[in-house]
């Protein structure tokens, strides 16, 4: 089949690269600017740029953009795609993408899938992307109550392909909400504790628990306060859960209370064992 790529970013690449080099299935790709498309040629990812006209030959179109600027994109181009077409998002927000799209699938004959690969890379452009991005990762669908099994079928036969070793479906809501605590709050935590004086000074008194702590705080912070306002009540949820439980160590600590101190970290360290196994 033909797979249009829209948005030849690090996950754009990295999917264009992993369809083309992976599969029989042909690739091509656009960008909103042309220095990603020209190298993406180079390298082979591609077979050739995807014009709007070629939308209508695509079986399956991949938009790789930001939530916004993919709503527009595909209401846009709504009547270019193939009738029976999948078209789909890679968005780390699903709710606000979905509800967006569906009547506009509905009413242009093309079948919509709400998706988000759980892997990337904090540093962004085609430069960075790779075919071995999502090996061993998992891939989250949202598609709707309605959608055609066949549609699905046929999208996670490819990813399987590519790499993904879990395909997790789901809908949007449970996305937005369980997404809040494994994503969006690593990232706001992580961009938040680099924020201390003492970061400055880390060098020769950090190991691996900082490294862990602070990977996520690089970040493109244009494209993650889009994501954590279209998931905003979620995501506030979850920071208020976190400095509720940081405000109990602090109380601990200053009423010098030992056994409280204990029984926190202890109730801590059992609730990991149980996530773990």
């Amino acid at each position: 089949m033909i797979v249009g790529i829209v948005g030849l970013g690090l996950m754009g690449g990295s999917l264009a690269k992993a369809i083309e080099f992976g599969t029989e299935h042909t690739v091509w790709g656009c960008n909103r600017s042309p220095e990603p498309v020209q190298k993406a040629l180079f390298a082979g990812a591609i077979e050739k740029e995807l014009t709007e006209d070629g939308l209508s030959q695509c079986d399956l179109v991949i938009v790789c953009l930001y939530p916004d600027v993919t709503i527009e994109y595909i209401k846009k181009n709504c009547k270019r795609f193939k009738k029976g077409a999948v078209v789909m998002d890679i968005c780390g927000v699903k709710r606000y993408i979905c509800d967006a799209l569906k009547n506009t699938a509905a009413e242009n004959g093309f079948t919509f899938v709400g998706a988000h690969p759980m892997a990337g890379y904090h540093l962004s452009g085609f430069e960075y992307s790779t075919a071995e991005m999502f090996k061993n990762s998992s891939m989250i669908l949202t598609p709707y109550e309605d959608t055609d099994p066949a549609a699905v079928d046929l999208i996670k036969d490819l990813f399987l392909r590519i790499g993904f070793t879990n395909i997790q479906v789901s809908t949007p809501d449970e996305h937005d909400r369980i997404i809040a605590f494994t994503s969006q709050l690593a990232h706001v935590v992580s961009n938040a504790y680099v924020k201390s004086p003492e970061a400055l000074l880390h060098k020769g008194f950090s190991a691996g628990s900082y490294k862990d702590l602070t990977r996520v705080a690089y970040l493109n912070e244009n494209m993650w306060s889009e994501l954590f306002l279209e998931n905003r009540d979620n995501l506030i949820k979850e920071i208020d859960s976190i400095v509720n439980n940081l405000v109990q160590y602090k109380e601990a600590m200053t009423r010098n209370d030992r056994e409280r101190l204990t029984a926190l970290l202890r109730d801590g360290r059992i609730l990991k064992e149980k996530i773990d196994g």
